[in-house]
């Protein structure tokens, strides 16, 4: 039985429920479209999302907590709503009267309210009458096309906790301090570069800036905001900022350097310009360098850098992609990060992907942290951004910012800490192939 809700359409639903799964129980064009039927096959479970499809192409619906039966009842159901999807995005419509949110009829499928009704009276339509108890556009949901083609209703499953940890990590004191230490031993391979530099980048919102904060804060033994970051609809940092970690209060620098950069946006002109993107790997920028969309950086721009060193050019790219946002990604987004990621391909810088807000993502890690990698959700969300990203699973890391919290936390230390180690290991990549090109060169003369 394959569902007609497309992969996408269940991602976004998912993510909207927090780190789910949708498990098809009853579909109308196989089974049948009556009462009879979407009871036997639906009764008792719960949650559970209906959808209805018509032949204008519309997908819409309704989600409820409350377990289906036929009592003829109403019930109470404070988190149900109706929906409909505009494209991949999508629409919610919430209930207004939640003591009226659902009514189990028995020759009728799902039924929400006395304002959306699937497969009313054992027929392929549907009932709508937009009013108290959940309103919304008729013309928006479904068309005004009443006639259904099918009707599917989904049973939401919780998030998925593995037996094991697919990874490995020990969730200790002794490991933090382990891990901090050898950040601030580590040594780059190259001697001319004391402070490798690994450039941030990704979409508004994702959480380069908070990053860099939460790094710093592990250091400093207390939450900072040196950068600044937030919620926008539009990039909050404006400058390219070079961001230098210090061991503590009046510590030493450590040996690498984290640069923010502005969020890339779906439109053209808006958030990072590619060109600039160009000058930044090659160095040529200059820290507190003002963007401007509309006009790419110029040699004649003050403090260009006409000719870099090694130490001023880039030699990781950290792509920083919202957890929570991985399915709902717009197509505009995914291309300019493709064309992002063959520049760097080319270039021959190693690259890989922070995914941030992995709590916000999934009921289990939010709950604790240390859950991560039992959970099956963000597994799968891993496997996601590594297939739209072009990347391996051994190249995307985890990470938990720190955005409300005051005091640090032991586990989101150890995963912060583990991405910078992740960021060293690929510098040294880089440093390597250097050398082998070098030595290539030097043999061939």
């Amino acid at each position: 039985m394959n569902p007609r809700l497309t992969q996408s359409q269940q991602r976004t639903i998912c993510t909207q429920l927090g780190g789910v799964k949708l498990q098809l129980l009853y579909k109308a064009s196989i089974h049948g479209f009556t009462g009879a039927a979407f009871h036997q096959r639906c009764d008792n479970c719960s949650p559970t999302v209906s959808v209805g499809y018509n032949n204008s192409g519309f997908v819409f619906g309704g989600y409820t907590k409350q377990p289906f039966s036929q009592s003829g009842q109403y019930v109470n159901d404070d988190q149900a709503f109706l929906f409909t999807f505009n494209a991949e995005k999508l629409i919610k419509y919430p209930v207004n009267d939640s003591a009226y949110a659902v009514r189990m009829i028995a020759n009728t499928g799902p039924y929400f309210g006395e304002n959306l009704v699937l497969v009313k009276g054992s027929q392929a339509v549907a009932h709508s009458n937009p009013g108290n108890y959940y309103n919304f556009p008729a013309a928006q949901m479904h068309g005004d096309n009443l006639n259904l083609t099918d009707c599917e209703v989904y049973e939401v499953e919780g998030a998925t906790e593995l037996e094991r940890p697919w990874r490995t990590v020990i969730w200790e004191s002794g490991k933090r301090t382990e891990l901090t230490e050898s950040i601030k031993s580590y040594k780059p391979t190259v001697s001319s570069v004391t402070q490798p530099r690994v450039l941030l980048i990704g979409p508004v919102g994702a959480g380069k800036s908070s990053f860099f904060n939460s790094v710093n804060s592990v250091f400093r033994g207390h939450v900072t905001s040196q950068a600044i970051s937030g919620s926008s609809s539009t990039s909050l940092t404006t400058q390219f900022r070079s961001y230098s970690v210090k061991a503590g209060r009046e510590g030493k620098p450590l040996p690498i350097i984290l640069c923010d950069t502005m969020g890339l946006e779906e439109t053209k002109g808006a958030g990072l310009d590619i060109d600039d993107l160009s000058s930044i790997l090659k160095g040529h920028l200059p820290d507190r360098y003002q963007f401007n969309p509309s006009a790419p950086l110029h040699p004649e721009a003050h403090g260009y850098r006409t000719s870099p060193g090694l130490k001023d050019k880039i030699h990781c790219v950290a792509y920083v992609i919202d957890a929570s946002k991985v399915s709902i990604m717009p197509t505009g987004l995914e291309e300019k990060l493709d064309a992002i990621r063959r520049k760097v391909n080319l270039m021959g810088i190693p690259q890989l992907v922070l995914l941030t807000k992995i709590d916000e993502a999934c009921p289990l890690v939010k709950e604790d942290v240390t859950n991560v990698y039992r959970s099956g959700y963000i597994k799968d969300l891993m496997q996601e951004v590594g297939s739209r990203l072009g990347v391996p699973l051994s190249c995307i890391i985890p990470v938990k910012n720190y955005s409300e919290e005051l005091e640090l936390d032991m586990n989101c230390d150890i995963l912060l800490l583990s991405a910078v180690i992740q960021m060293f290991r690929f510098v040294d990549n880089y440093f390597d192939e250097l050398s082998d090109r070098m030595s290539n060169m030097q043999t061939k003369d």
